[in-house]
């Protein structure tokens, strides 16, 4: 197979990842970390070697795990009921399927909707659905950042 047909192949998995951990339905972290493997795998792991690539895969698990815990845990944190907890977990998957307004308020609404639930206390279920959106965008950033990171390793150790 030609290598510059899988270099291309590389890039454009990792810049549809970088899309994906911003963009619903694309699973970004794991389409980076394809490509990043894929480039190292062209090269003969040479200039990017295993220790990189587990490097990079434990940067790739971070960013995946804080992808599902982050609104929880920014609930959890405003002490949150369980039913608050569970409901932003369901939140979160039912936005995944609404697209990037679902991603980024669902989890919210599932954590306000299960905090009355809980408590009917409209203050705090307010405070802990605010909580839980501030988790998850927290946890979004960072994963947006471990993605670059990803790539930034990826590309010291190839052009190094």
């Amino acid at each position: 197979m030609d290598i510059q047909f899988l270099w291309v192949v590389s890039a454009a998995l990792i810049l549809a990842g970088l899309a994906g951990t911003v963009l619903p339905l694309l699973p970004g972290t794991l389409l980076v970390w394809i490509g990043l493997v894929l480039g190292a795998w062209i090269d003969d792991f040479t200039r990017v070697n295993i220790s990189t690539v587990a490097i990079i895969s434990v940067l790739a698990i971070v960013a995946w795990g804080l992808d599902f815990v982050a609104g929880l845990m920014g609930a959890k944190r405003a002490g949150a009921s369980k039913l608050a907890l569970i409901g932003a977990a369901i939140g979160t998957v039912v936005g995944i399927f609404m697209g990037l307004v679902g991603v980024l308020f669902m989890p919210l609404v599932g954590a306000a909707v299960g905090e009355y639930w809980a408590q009917k206390d409209q203050q705090r279920a307010a405070k802990v659905a605010f909580a839980a959106w501030l988790g998850l965008m927290m946890g979004m950033v960072a994963k947006v950042v471990l993605s670059f990171v990803m790539v930034g390793v990826f590309l010291v150790a190839l052009w190094l």
